[in-house]
């Protein structure tokens, strides 16, 4: 039978704990020890100097006190050394009453009068006098015949001030020692408690911490932010986050590229980093909804917002602009579709009709019939270029007058139209016209005796658009509600946001440093008013001559169809 395996051993890991809570806590505990270990020492150091200069200062008083004394220099000169002799009576009797370990008196030559043990008296001292002796006080911590003491040496002067001895005066050091030893607990105790309160505050400090980073390691605190910053530089979607006050504190690259602001807008409140407007409003929280569309420059934006737990808030922003164009696309083909539809089915009325003059024989009648067909499809396109010779314009409105027809909208250019082929921008002005169209066409169809009427006038330099419908009409309190993005009466379709034509009308409008109004029209419903101050190009000799004029030749008349643009001079004959 074979053996198993051993497995294989664990390897004892040592080294921190992986949790930011232990790993903080350790640290602080660590900090408030290594503080109070070094406060202790760094205590106890001037400590013990302080204790040697109060004991030094001590024996040199009780010096000065013992030197002094009235009768003690002249027994010095007058009595000779013996240890029962007045000199070491008194000197005892000053030992005895200040607890000095010693208190001895010598003479000139260095001899003592005076000693603690008395075989001592009549020899020479151990230390040094010369100091005392010529006259100077000395304080020192030094060793003698009675072991280590702190010592205060001082003169001893007559009556006439003559330095006939000296006396020297000792602390046993073992004292000043056993003082020291004595502070170190109560230091120690104090020094306990502040560690103890230390450890009770990285406690909950480090609880706080394990609270705010969910108990996470370092290492995965890292790694989310390595993993953050990649996924908010790499997703297709721009994000804004902002703190409780509204300030920007983040941006990624998408962010920075849909809003066109930079680094430097990070810190800034919105107003200041992206100007007054609709866009500020929605990041900021002042307009409320999901999926919120504004406009920024040429970009069609879809914002969300979300609000996070410390106050503040992440905005998301999501790029339509192609989308919308796409959508209006969708809309302009399908409108052109029904338009086919219609004329394909108009067409079929008028081939049944041709067939059946050319069964009865009518031939006259059938060459008239097919001629004033042809003729008025030719007219409604020449009378739309004699008056706006700039093609894409021109064909924009030729194919809004067959949408117009189909929905049962009389689209008529005004008598005043005249433009020239000079535009600087014709796409803007494009856009401009075929939004303003679109909602005139929107407002009225389905009303009784629907009218459209298109003027585009050019004065000078500048390029002056009206649209006037006969539909309801704005109130004056909606008339600058209506260029907000986002803004719209009508139900979205399937495939883009509503709100947004308007806004792009009067942006492009204002890139030219031009104007967008809006009124009432002469017999009610709408008018809107568009200014382009540099619209037009400076004329040259050619253009001159093909500007439109009033001695246009009119279109030959003759039966319309409902598709027709007639003049408004037209209208009225």
């Amino acid at each position: 039978m074979g053996m198993s395996p051993t497995p294989p051993a664990r390897r004892l890991r040592l080294g921190l704990p992986r949790r930011v809570f232990s790993q903080v806590l350790l640290m602080q505990v660590a900090i408030a020890a290594g503080v109070a270990v070094l406060a202790t020492g760094l205590f106890l150091a001037p400590l013990g100097d302080q204790l040697d200069d109060q004991a030094m200062r001590r024996a040199l008083a009780i010096a000065q006190t013992t030197a002094a004394q009235p009768r003690l220099a002249d027994e010095v000169r007058g009595t000779p050394p013996a240890p029962d002799g007045p000199v070491q009576r008194e000197a005892e009797r000053i030992r005895a009453a200040t607890r000095a370990e010693y208190v001895v008196v010598m003479d000139t030559r260095g001899v003592r009068w005076s000693h603690t043990d008395p075989g001592e008296i009549g020899r020479h001292v151990s230390t040094d006098p010369s100091e005392a002796l010529a006259g100077r006080e000395v304080m020192e911590i030094d060793e003698g015949t009675l072991g280590r003491s702190a010592r205060g040496k001082v003169p001893l002067r007559d009556g006439e001030g003559e330095i006939v001895g000296a006396v020297s005066v000792g602390i046993a050091y073992d004292s000043v020692r056993a003082r020291l030893v004595h502070a170190i607990p109560e230091l120690l105790a104090y020094a306990g408690g502040a560690l103890a309160v230390g450890a009770l505050a990285a406690w909950l400090i480090a609880r706080r911490v394990q609270r705010q980073t969910r108990d996470l390691a370092f290492s995965d605190i890292a790694a989310l932010l390595a993993e953050r910053e990649a996924m908010l530089h790499g997703i297709r979607e721009g994000v804004v986050a902002l703190d409780r006050a509204g300030r920007i504190r983040l941006l990624n690259d998408e962010a920075r590229r849909l809003l066109g602001i930079g680094d430097e807008a990070v810190g800034r409140s919105l107003d200041e980093a992206l100007g007054g407007g609709r866009t500020a409003d929605v990041l900021a929280g002042r307009v409320t909804g999901t999926d919120l569309l504004t406009v920024r420059g040429q970009r069609v934006l879809v914002a969300n917002r979300m609000p996070t737990d410390d106050g503040g808030a992440v905005a998301t922003l999501r790029d339509r602009t192609e989308l919308e164009q796409l959508g209006r696309e969708l809309d302009s083909t399908r409108g052109l579709i029904d338009a086919l539809r219609a004329q394909d089915h108009e067409h079929a009325n008028r081939m049944h009709t041709l067939l059946g003059l050319l069964e009865l024989e009518m031939y006259d009648d059938a060459v008239d019939f097919v001629g004033e067909v042809v003729g008025d499809h030719r007219a409604t396109a020449e009378q739309i270029t004699e008056r706006i010779q700039d093609p894409l314009l021109a064909a924009l409105l030729v194919g809004k007058a067959t949408v117009a027809a189909e929905r049962g909208v009389a689209l008529r250019l005004s008598g005043r139209t005249g433009l020239p082929d000079r535009l600087v921008d014709p796409r803007g002005l494009v856009t401009i016209v075929g939004n303003l169209v679109d909602n005139a066409l929107d407002a009225v169809a389905g009303t009784p005796h629907a009218r459209v009427e298109v003027e585009l006038q050019a004065e000078g330099r500048a390029a002056v658009l009206a649209v006037r419908d006969t539909g309801p009409g704005i109130p004056e309190e909606r008339r600058e509600v209506v260029f907000t993005e986002g803004w719209s009466t009508k139900e979205p379709p399937a495939h883009r946001g509503r709100g947004i034509g308007l806004s792009l009308v009067r942006r492009l409008a204002e890139r030219q440093g031009g104007t967008v109004t809006v009124g009432e029209a002469p017999g009610g419903g709408a008018e809107f008013t568009v200014v382009l101050p540099e619209a037009l190009a400076e004329p040259g000799p050619r253009a001159a001559a093909n500007v439109p004029g009033a001695e246009s030749v009119p279109p030959r008349p003759g039966p319309r169809s409902a598709g027709a643009v007639p003049s408004a001079e037209e209208e009225t004959r």
